[in-house]
Formats: structure tokens, sequence, C-alpha cells
């Protein structure tokens, strides 16, 4: 059987995920892998190679870095292979019309329910926006972001105990297998692709820094969700006493019988209303914040409750987080 030749971009491990199936499916012969180049991440600034590179490696795949591949000596290699087409999965670029008009088909592993959420951070908006739900299009790539025609869309649920790292992890295995399923199907001419609703059409832009930031005014379902949505990276942030206090974990409080301190009282968004030895809560502009995972400055992250047993001991009920 001949088997179908592909040019893979993608960057992390959602794209990893992807990238492993087709490398381990009989179908495809990978002739080479394109992802961003190596970054230097973490404060010691080491620079670190893309998961995405790191499986493209172990199977020894040729690998293209390009800072930009518009123009590029390597889009220019990339063209002269005979791929039949390219699959991208979260590659964080656009593909040039040249590029995409040298194959016979390019597809776009996305991790939103198309048309909403267009753009570089669609399952982060999903949580932070609190969805119900969360899902993969498999698409056409055209020149516009996001806009190609739908091959196939899967939904999952998102619970309320998912966050952005379990969400990503699960969608990967989503989008793996739905690729997997109907690409076959769409090279065929079986599934006939279907137009998005522009009237529907949201966008989901990459997070801004001061996006990270939590705004205590806002109520604590909200707050919630941006925590989730931004765990593990790049983590919603707090001042405590001045510094910068990042919060992994939260729960929202939902039964104001269960805690000790005064409801009859008003207290300020972002004021500490009650602390004892395995919780903290704060107070937001609607309801009651429990932080449960922490990281004060230029500490590791850890557990309410060896915070408040360690740095937290000097944390005093009334002060304010701003």
């Amino acid at each position: 059987m001949t088997k179908t030749k592909i040019i893979f971009m993608g960057t992390p491990e959602f794209a990893a995920t992807v990238l492993t199936g087709l490398i381990e499916s009989n179908d495809y012969e990978i002739l080479a892998v394109v992802t961003q180049p190596d970054r230097a991440v973490g404060r010691k600034h080491e620079i670190k190679m893309t998961p995405v590179k790191e499986v493209a490696l172990a199977h020894h795949l040729p690998v293209y870095q390009p800072e930009k591949l518009s123009g590029s000596e390597e889009m220019t290699e990339l063209m002269r292979l005979g791929a039949d087409g390219i699959v991208t999965a979260a590659f964080g670029q656009f593909l040039p019309t040249k590029l995409l008009d040298s194959v016979s088909f390019a597809v776009n592993t996305h991790g939103s329910l198309l048309p909403k959420y267009r753009g570089g951070a669609p399952i982060q908006y999903a949580i932070m926006n609190g969805e119900k739900e969360a899902g993969i299009t498999i698409m056409e790539m055209v020149k516009k972001m996001d806009a190609g025609d739908m091959i196939a869309q899967r939904a999952i649920p998102i619970l309320e105990e998912d966050n952005l790292g379990t969400m990503f992890e699960k969608l990967a295995i989503v989008g793996r297998d739905l690729l997997l399923e109907t690409l076959p199907q769409y090279l065929s001419g079986q599934l006939k692709p279907v137009a998005q609703n522009e009237e529907e059409v949201t966008f989901s832009p990459n997070i801004a820094p001061a996006e990270e930031r939590i705004d205590w005014n806002k109520s604590a379902r909200t707050i919630f969700n941006q925590v989730r949505a931004m765990n593990p990276f790049p983590i919603a942030h707090t001042f405590l006493k001045g510094e910068r206090f990042k919060i992994y974990d939260t729960a929202v409080v939902e039964n104001l019988s269960d805690v000790a301190f005064s409801t009859d009282k008003t207290y300020q968004p972002g004021q500490i209303v009650d602390k004892n030895k395995k919780s903290m809560l704060v107070a937001t502009g609607d309801g009651i914040l429990m932080l449960k995972v922490v990281q004060p400055a230029g500490k590791p992250k850890m557990d309410i409750t060896s915070f408040i047993n360690g740095l937290g001991q000097k944390v005093q009920i009334g002060e304010i987080l701003s």
C-alpha cells in the first residue's frame, strides 16, 4: 500500500501527541517535521527543544525550525520534498499561500469547536469563559486564521476539576484519534468539508500578561475559571505584601453556612476573611474563594497548608491581596 507523504507542523505536547499517532499509523510517511525554534525557558533560561522536536528526533525524522516560514530557505526545501499534504497542530505560525498551494491537501487539528475560539488560545478561553464543553475541529488550512472548512468535530465535557493541563492532555488524544479516523475518509472524498458560519465566529488571542493578574472585583466563579485556565502555564497571580503571589488552584465556597467567619460583615474584594491551619479564604466581588495551591515569590509551588504553616504565619486576616 502506498503511504500518504506528509509534512507535519506543530510545537507543544498537544501537537506531539498528534504527531506520535501519525508516526505509529501505517498509512503515512512523515517526510519532515516543522516546529518553532528552541527557546530559553524558566528562571535559568535554559534552551529547550519543543515537545514535537523531541518526538521527531526520537524517530529519526528531519526537523526544520524556521523563525518565520514565509520566504525562508526551509520553506523552499519543504516544497521540494514532494509531500502529498501538510498536517498541523498548534504550530504557531501562518502557512504561506505558496506553501499551501504546493500540496494536494493541508489540514489543521484545532483545539476548539469552530467557529468558536479561532486563534492561539482556544482551550484557555473555553475554560475562562465557563464553557461546559471543549473540543477538536479538523479543518482545511487557508491563509485566514482558523477559517477553513470543517472536516470533523468532536466535543468532550469540561469538568469542575479540569484545568488547562488536563484539558490539553484530553484534547490531544481526541485530536489524534479524530484525525486518524477521519483523514483517510477526507482524502478519499467520503467526507465533505462544511463551511463555518461566519456569524458565530469568536476569537481566542494568545493570553496577554495583563490577563494573568487576578481582579478580585470579579466573581469567585470567574476567578476560579481564570486560575484553572492558566494552570500549568502561565499561572494567574496577585500581590501579597507587595510581592507576586501565584495561585494554581482554588475552589468556590458554595455554602457560606460552612465557614467560620462572620458573613454579616462587608468585605473588600481581595481581603483575607479567614485563615486557619488548613485553609485561607478570600473575598471577591461576588462570593468567597478558597485558595488551595499557591507559590509565594521566590519559593516553590506548595499546598495552602504548607504555606500557612510556613511563610503564611505572617499573613493576617483582613490583609488585602491586591
